[in-house]
This record gives structure tokens, sequence and C-alpha cells, in this order.
């Protein structure tokens, strides 16, 4: 990891973002951290970041990303057939909002045949 210098980047940056929108940011600084134009604090490394994109010139990494993601998806189509073989048998009907935790805990608790009751403030 290379260390970043603050004055270089956000020069960097002023000059890629005043060629793009026509003027400059306001850049409010609060103890390490980079709020341009009133917007999301972000670290000095999103803000070079933000300046490769303002410039056009992508990072190396995200052009190697689409390789990677062409390689998930060879994998994944596989495994959604075998999911689907598996599904073939029933047909699932969604009703409401589902089985959640809080249905399962009941039916849990009646199937012991005892007297037992949910936690305080369960509903």
């Amino acid at each position: 990891m290379s260390k970043l210098d603050k004055d270089q980047v956000l020069s960097d940056f002023t000059a890629a973002y005043v060629a793009k929108n026509g003027k400059e940011p306001s850049v409010e600084v609060k103890s390490g951290w980079y709020s341009i134009d009133g917007g999301k604090n972000v670290r000095l490394a999103a803000i070079e970041e933000m300046t490769q994109e303002l410039s056009g010139s992508a990072p190396a990494a995200k052009a190697a990303e689409p390789a990677k993601a062409k390689k998930s998806a060879k994998k994944a189509a596989p495994a959604s057939k075998v999911a689907e073989a598996k599904s073939a048998g029933f047909k699932v009907v969604k009703k409401g909002d589902g089985y959640n935790p809080a249905n399962f805990w009941l039916d849990y608790l009646a199937s012991l045949n005892s007297d037992s009751r949910t936690p305080q403030g369960f509903y």
C-alpha cells in the first residue's frame, strides 16, 4: 500500500473536477475524512479513485473485474441447473410474509406438547 500525498491528491482531484464540471469543488476536511460539495464523507483513497473516474482513466483493477465476473457466471450456471432439477418435484407457494423465525418458534413450542410459552416481549 502506497502512502498518498494529501496535497497532491486534492490538487489532482480539483483539476479533474474543474475540467469536468467547470467549477471548483468545496472540500471540507474533518479528522481524516473529506466531504466534497457537502456529500458523503470519504477517505483520501476514495478521492483518488474519483479523480481517475473524472479524468477518464479507469484503474487496472476495474478492467480485471469483468474477467472474474465471466468466470463466476460460468461456475454459477451448473449449480443453478442442479437446483432447478431438485425443485422440480414441488411448487413453492408464498403467502403473506413467509415463514419467519417467530412462526418457527411458535410451531416448535406447539410441537413440544408441554406448557411452554414464548419469551417475554415476543409479540
